[in-house]
């Protein structure tokens, strides 16, 4: 199988008028663990630019006091230090909603002031539909001195509180406000990846795009006027963009994005927007054979689940193993019973076209605090891997902006069974063997997919019946517990509520959205 069998082609992307290229190749991805993992090397990173270099991120909220290491510098303090060293450095942070909202409009403006102050700049970007939002999360490093030292971090950690945990899961000191359950320092599982090679220079493209759209920022006059004055419009231009980065590896990388349809198009997704990230999944799920591995915030929407419950039908072996948050909404109170209801009928789909094929864990650390998932990636028969700020559910499939990397390996792993790529399996492995309180180097019976969906199975029933049993003795290793499935009778019936349901869905969006399931 070539290339064109697990990536979308330009005519598949359905948008010729982005710059990207259908994907590249010769790159090099390491996937980054947790914000304490991705933090560090960010810092690192930050700490080495100078005269020149250039700075680009995106992110759908940011924290500009967000420690990057245990009593290391704030995030904005970073890129302002790079920034006052000579750096380039340009920033696009989402607005976002009111404060009363539990968003971040204000730490989004404060983030874009600290950089501004030492010559950088940070436009806060409403450019998108009504009530949807910026989501994509990456940072893109670009070296005056030759591309060897140049990367990219894209996937689903925002540069804000509670981000940077580890392995462990004791949670980041500094917290962002959740639900009671997940206790003071909420515990938070997470994924980036950074990317060396010529994809660097697609993720530099992705945000030129948004940088140089003509539409202003906001259309508000008011905020306009604070912008500018504030120097925080789009007015100054980017320089012109330098040469990809040599071949770094072995990996082929497509990047894959989501933009709705606007009415003031976006010129680089003018007729219906962008719908890669949908029709990837499409393409890919129509060639799963034996294992789909999935971890996801949301998995909302029958929809969006379709693709998925429609390979379990075809295939009588595919086994899916799904690790979500235990609690879906991050606020507790946002959603509520929507969230729970989304979630419950697309898993009941699912478990209506594979059986006891699919199984769905959420995890818990070993004092038991329940962790919150936020990791956006995706495993199909150890060949395809995305990682991403992309979710399941129609919101990051229509509405919002998403940025997700899908990588496929030119190296073949040499453990049985055949045919699986080196970066795929081992992205897979070393999840599992965190989930599963395993060495990383004990974890090759997990190459099997059979093996694997009853290691998690076995690990999930051991430590629930720990529990049932009032935690008596050793807790066994692991932190997998079961997914419950609520019930779905009694859900419906909260959400019947008129005023309920005129304030949120099921599927993650707003209601008046039902039109936007088109990919």
């Amino acid at each position: 199988m070539g290339l064109t069998d697990w990536f979308l082609t330009e005519e598949e992307r359905g948008n010729p008028f982005t710059r990207l290229t259908a994907w590249s190749t010769g790159n090099l991805v390491r996937p980054l663990a947790h914000g304490a993992t991705y933090f560090a090397e960010l810092q690192e990173r930050l700490d080495g630019l100078g005269d020149d270099d250039l700075l680009l991120f995106a992110d759908w909220r940011g924290d500009p006091d967000e420690r990057l290491s245990d009593g290391g510098p704030r995030v904005a303090g970073a890129m302002a230090r790079a920034a006052g060293n000579g750096a380039l450095v340009r920033g696009l942070l989402w607005r976002s909603h009111l404060n009363l909202l539990r968003f971040s409009a204000a730490e989004n403006r404060h983030f874009g002031a600290d950089i501004e102050e030492v010559g950088g700049q940070a436009v806060l970007d409403t450019r998108v539909r009504p009530r949807g939002s910026h989501h994509q999360k990456f940072v893109v490093l670009r070296h005056s001195s030759g591309s060897a030292r140049d990367v990219a971090f894209v996937g689903g950690i925002d540069l804000c509180h509670s981000r940077r945990d580890d392995a462990r899961h004791g949670g980041d000191p500094q917290a962002a406000p959740m639900p009671d359950v997940y206790g003071e320092r909420p515990p938070w599982h997470d994924l980036q990846v950074a990317i060396h090679g010529p994809a660097v220079a697609e993720v530099e493209k992705v945000f030129r795009e948004r940088w140089e759209d003509p539409a202003p920022a906001t259309r508000q006059p008011l905020r306009r006027l604070r912008d500018h004055f504030q120097r925080m419009d789009d007015v100054p231009p980017l320089p012109p963009p330098g040469p990809p980065p040599a071949p770094a590896g072995t990996h082929a990388v497509q990047l894959l994005r989501t933009y709705p349809h606007r009415r003031s198009a976006y010129p680089f997704a003018p007729r219906r927007g962008e719908r890669s990230v949908a029709r990837a999944y499409q393409k890919v799920l129509r060639r799963a054979s034996a294992l789909v591995y999935l971890e996801d915030q949301y998995l909302w929407s029958t929809e969006v689940i379709e693709p998925f419950a429609e390979a379990l039908e075809r295939e009588p072996e595919l086994r899916m193993m799904i690790v979500v948050p235990r609690h879906p909404d991050q606020d507790g109170w946002l959603a509520g019973p929507a969230s729970l209801i989304g979630r419950s009928e697309a898993l009941a789909r699912l478990r209506q076209a594979g059986g006891d094929r699919v199984a769905v864990y959420d995890l818990e650390n070993h004092a038991g605090t329940p962790v919150y998932v936020h990791a956006k990636a995706c495993v199909v028969d150890d060949v395809w891997a995305s990682v991403g700020s992309d979710n399941v559910n129609l919101r990051s499939w229509t509405y919002d902006s998403e940025l997700s990397c899908a990588i496929v390996d030119e190296e073949l792993d040499p453990r049985p069974p055949g045919g699986a790529r080196v970066f795929a399996r081992r992205l897979r492995l070393a999840l599992a063997a965190e989930h599963l309180d395993r060495d990383p180097g004990d974890v090759d019976e997990l190459c099997d997919p059979k093996i694997a969906f009853e290691a998690f199975a076995e690990s999930a029933r051991r430590l629930e019946s720990w529990h049932q049993g009032g935690c008596r003795g050793a807790r066994p290793p692991g932190r997998l517990r079961p997914h419950p499935q609520p019930e779905l009778g009694r859900l419906r019936r909260t959400l019947a509520m008129p005023l309920y349901r005129l304030a949120v869905d099921p599927d993650g969006r707003p209601p008046d959205l039902r039109r936007s399931r088109r990919f």
